[in-house]
């Protein structure tokens, strides 16, 4: 398997659980006193979601089939997020909190991920989509800061 291929597996997997976490919190906080936050959360499911495609779409140019389904870390994530809300009563700033957990482990699945021997093509997209996860990474910080 090229590393083109197994980076692409992984990161889809880290964008598919980033969709299924991000709007499972902007339910967490639909109905609580930050909607905007909720509105946030919901824009950037949306925004793994057209990643995931994108890099699953690149891969059919290549030949290879990257689609898989969560990984076990990120289950074991979504786990966390479930009982932290149960602990915190869905508490807005605890919501926060494991969403910014959820992107330090997508950012560092991007950073693992660039330190492979990718094509140039391949390698301008995990480039641009990194840059993008840390920018939502910081967007959700400073929501958390200024709450």
């Amino acid at each position: 398997m090229s590393d083109d291929a197994k980076v692409a597996k992984e990161l889809v997997e880290t964008l598919k659980d980033g969709n299924k976490g991000f709007q499972a919190a902007a339910e967490k906080l639909t109905d609580s006193n930050k909607p905007e936050w909720a509105a946030t959360l919901n824009r950037l499911a949306q925004q793994r979601a057209q990643f995931a495609q994108e890099i699953v779409d690149l891969g059919h140019q290549y030949g290879d089939d990257v689609d898989e389904s969560g990984s076990a870390l990120a289950a074991l994530h979504r786990g966390w997020l479930s009982l932290k809300d149960a602990v915190t009563g869905d508490d807005p700033s605890g919501v926060l909190g494991a969403a910014v957990s959820g992107e330090d482990h997508a950012v560092n699945e991007y950073e693992k991920g660039l330190k492979e021997d990718l094509s140039d093509g391949f390698r301008t997209v995990v480039e641009r989509q990194h840059a993008e996860i840390v920018k939502a990474r910081d967007e959700i910080k400073a929501l958390q800061t200024a709450a």
